[in-house]
């Protein structure tokens, strides 16, 4: 049986078969260089971008990924204060009086690894905020 050719995704009944089939390799993994192994990394690359356009997903709030990362990391708001240069200024920052600078936001990225896309995001406006 001739395997269909691959094509890019136009519908949620595309995008459904294209699931079907990669889901038989993940029973029988193709051996790498094999034109089964090409055609499972097409059809994943496919699944991705499909995916990508029609569930978009956009970067945490700054403030939300900074708290997180409090959180996660264990850090406080008196660690956030050395970072940035003053607990006033953490203070501010946390409360939204006072926007991140460049300077901020590259340091966040690099000492605590909080994504940049997270950090530079321009700002929502209050209106189209999600309950995610």
């Amino acid at each position: 049986m001739a395997k269909k050719m691959i094509r890019p995704l136009r519908s949620e009944a595309d995008y459904d078969a294209a699931l079907n089939e990669i889901e038989r390799y993940f029973e029988n993994e193709p051996k790498p260089d094999t034109p089964e192994a090409d055609r499972f990394d097409l059809l994943a690359l496919i699944i991705e971008d499909y995916e990508r356009k029609r569930w978009p997903i956009e970067p945490p709030d700054t403030i939300d990924a900074i708290r997180y990362r409090m959180e996660t990391g264990g850090f406080s708001q008196a660690d956030l204060g050395r970072l940035l240069g003053s607990r006033q200024r953490a203070s501010d920052i946390l409360t939204r009086k006072r926007p991140l600078t460049m300077r901020m936001a590259w340091r966040l990225h690099r000492e605590w690894e909080i994504p940049a896309e997270a950090l530079i995001a321009p700002p929502r406006s209050r209106g189209r905020r999600s309950a995610a």
